[in-house]
């Protein structure tokens, strides 16, 4: 059955799109693929088609690139529809917080009421945290966790940011962990230190006026929401509310619905079922099922538009190989529409089983070049995914690829700045353009920053290069006049690669008199010389992706401490922020994923977060525990800092298998789901370490085997 003719379909247009007069309020629900998005964004056209205000319809997504099928929807209507809001929650407590700051500061206790407020970013928030706990850090005090320090701090704002989206105190984070520990009781000390790191962070924030994400929310629905004139004000403004993917949100944000519901003209909720992939960021599935109960109707659709009957099935068998208690949660009782028996799954899937992991590797750039180049398939229509993506897979994959002349670009949210290559090298040749800062790298890292910058330079030569070119003088970084190299050696480098180096060089002292900030000089470096040809970053997407987005941290970070440092100072302390390993933030360009004509390697779970499907998916060591376990995170918990659990119960290692099966469950529903045509499914006998893998991914693959075989 096609999907125009499916009855659901149908029913849900004809009651979204011209609804009955006694019926405003409707909850659409299903799994993902049966164009759910599809129906909220015709809805939305509908409402401007009919004359309604732009400035009355809020589309409200639970992450900012979740709203771009809205955005480009409204780019293609023939009307001024920038006047549509697409927010999430904390975009809208900002919006709103920075319009009603002189009402609200000082009721919720900053200490300069008359001065406006610094929103901090995810970079900017972990700059100050760092602040607290280096202190506590130097003296020892978390030497019984094996994490780095911006891994505490990442951790402690983690925190912070479920106190505020669950809806408790912040005072109250230690003592909830500490009533669900069952380990060593020392454990219980460093849940004290991060609450102290906490609250100390908390008040600095007050003091100076700085608004962290969880701050936000917590003036927003404790003073903002609190004032009936400003209920009035925002419930008023926004009459037409499309709310999508709302699994994905946290409790105060269905909190919000309840009280604005009653309130809208009309209103449409939409969710994914088995959907909550981000309830390690405070993602309440559960409560976004209730909201069903407040609205007026319910539509359900349940005919995919995306996967095959194979694919489908694939992951309903997948689902059972799990076990009863998975397979009761997350699969129907009674399909509504059952699979005739005779679809086989294994019809759309193939393996590929090796020693080794290069052997994988190279499996996938063989396959992925026949897709791409003897099939035709447009290589953004290929991802592949790992449950973690580090660098030795990402480094050889993508190596592969480029011999095969495959275009292909990775997506690594929470990772550390420092830790991407391109943004290393461009770090590492601005210090050169500021002498002042005396700020000498060492040679390993310029070493990489020249290998990186100049096309054709490989490692050995980059490092003769430097060990003849790089000389500080008295504290100073300077690059040497290559002219003075001997003949023989400089035939050994390579007369191109020292041209450009003599390019590289000069423009970099031409900026040493200018003196730009830091992210102009980065911005125009880019521009000017590391994109063009000749160099590392030609054509290089990765490169181009991770350098926007750096030139975006340092602004940003120029927005939210300029008043507390001198401007000559301001991109020094930036760099030394990066080298202390700071996270970086999520931004809207990472998640380009249609537009940029190249296969996608990211985790697997931050392509699920992405909600777009692809034809093809490579699903990567699927031996690997990594499928099923948790980060190691010894100072927070997703379950235990969330509204479902009873406080003062204990987390022992049944409810962590249940919550691991049932994680693993989500996750092969929600990738079958985002896939049209096939999986390719990877076996490593041996690990990068060379352990044997036998993980719970490759056992239900298994068992879903034998079964199809009986």
């Amino acid at each position: 059955m096609s999907n125009s003719e499916d009855p659901l379909w149908q029913q849900a247009i004809a009651c979204v799109i011209d609804p009955p007069p006694d019926k405003r309020l409707f909850f659409l629900r299903g799994p993902a693929g049966t164009g759910k998005t599809t129906l909220a964004i015709r809805r939305m056209c509908q409402l401007v088609r009919r004359g309604v205000p732009g400035e009355s319809i809020l589309i409200w997504v639970p992450q900012r690139m979740l709203g771009k099928p809205y955005q480009d929807a409204l780019w293609e209507l023939d009307w001024p529809g920038s006047q549509i809001q697409v927010s999430t929650v904390g975009g809208l407590a900002r919006q709103m917080i920075d319009l009603f700051w002189p009402q609200v500061a000082e009721a919720a206790g900053f200490g300069r009421p008359s001065e406006r407020p610094v929103f901090l970013t995810l970079e900017t928030t972990q700059y100050y945290m760092e602040r607290i706990v280096a202190p506590y850090d130097e003296r020892g005090l978390f030497d019984g966790l094996t994490i780095r320090r911006n891994r505490l701090c990442s951790q402690i704002i983690d925190n912070l940011n479920k106190a505020a989206l669950v809806g408790f105190a912040h005072t109250e984070i230690a003592e909830r962990l500490k009533r669900a520990w069952s380990g060593e009781s020392a454990q219980k000390h460093y849940y004290d230190l991060a609450q102290a790191c906490a609250n100390g962070f908390r008040a600095y924030c007050l003091e100076h006026n700085l608004l962290d994400f969880s701050l936000q929310i917590e003036v927003f629905f404790q003073y903002l929401l609190a004032d009936p004139a400003f209920r009035q004000h925002l419930f008023g403004r926004y009459r037409h509310l499309i709310v999508d993917n709302v699994e994905e949100d946290s409790p105060r944000a269905h909190d919000l619905l309840r009280q604005w519901l009653p309130h809208c003209e009309t209103a449409l909720l939409v969710m994914d079922e088995q959907g909550g992939y981000r309830a390690f960021l405070g993602a309440d599935a559960p409560g976004a099922a209730e909201l069903r109960w407040l609205c007026q109707d319910e539509l359900i659709l349940t005919n995919s538009w995306v996967t095959s009957p194979q694919l489908e099935t694939l992951g309903h068998q997948l689902v059972r190989a799990l076990g009863s208690e998975v397979a009761t949660a997350l699969l129907p009782a009674a399909p509504r529409m059952p699979l005739p028996r005779q679809i086989d799954p294994t019809e759309a899937i193939t393996f590929h089983a090796c020693n080794f992991q290069p052997q994988m590797f190279t499996w996938v750039a063989d396959e992925i070049a026949m897709l791409v180049h003897e099939q035709g398939l447009p290589p953004h229509e290929i991802a592949v995914l790992a449950p973690f993506l580090g660098d030795a897979l990402r480094f050889s994959l993508a190596n592969a690829l480029a011999e095969r002349h495959v275009p292909a670009r990775s997506h690594r949210p929470s990772r550390a700045l420092i830790d991407e290559p391109a943004a290393r090298c461009l770090l590492t040749l601005a210090q050169f353009a500021y002498p002042a800062w005396q700020r000498c790298p060492p040679r390993t890292d310029v070493t990489q920053a020249l290998m990186i910058a100049i096309d054709g330079l490989d490692a050995v030569r980059a490092r003769l290069l430097t060990e003849i070119v790089y000389r500080p003088h008295e504290g100073r970084p300077e690059l040497g006049d290559s002219a003075n190299i001997r003949p023989q050696v400089q035939q050994r480098i390579g007369f191109v690669a020292t041209e450009r180096f003599e390019r590289l060089r000069h423009w970099l002292i031409a900026q040493a008199n200018l003196r730009p900030e830091l992210d102009d000089l980065i911005a125009r470096l880019f521009q000017e010389l590391l994109a063009r040809p000749g160099f590392g970053f030609y054509q290089n997407l990765d490169a181009g992706r991770v350098t926007e987005n750096l030139i975006e941290s340092i602004y940003k970070f120029r927005q939210a401490v300029g008043d507390t440092l001198p401007p000559e100072a301001l991109g020094q302390e930036y760099i030394e922020m990066v080298e202390r390993g700071v996270i970086a933030a999520t931004y809207v360009s990472s998640w380009e994923l249609e537009t940029t004509g190249a296969v996608q390697m990211m985790p697997a779970y931050t392509f699920l977060m992405a909600n777009r499907p692809v034809d093809i998916q490579f699903w990567l060591d699927i031996g690997s525990n990594g499928w099923w376990e948790r980060l190691n995170q010894p100072l927070t918990h997703p379950y235990v800092l969330s509204r479902h659990w009873p406080d003062g119960q204990i987390w022992t290692d049944e409810e962590e298998f249940s919550a691991r099966q049932m994680a693993l469950g989500r996750l092969v529903l929600g990738l079958t789901r985002r896939c049209r045509k096939r999986i390719y499914l990877g076996i490593a006998e041996l690990s990068e370490q060379g352990y044997e893998q036998r993980g719970p991914l490759l056992q239900a693959v298994q068992r879903m085997l034998r079964r199809q075989m009986a």
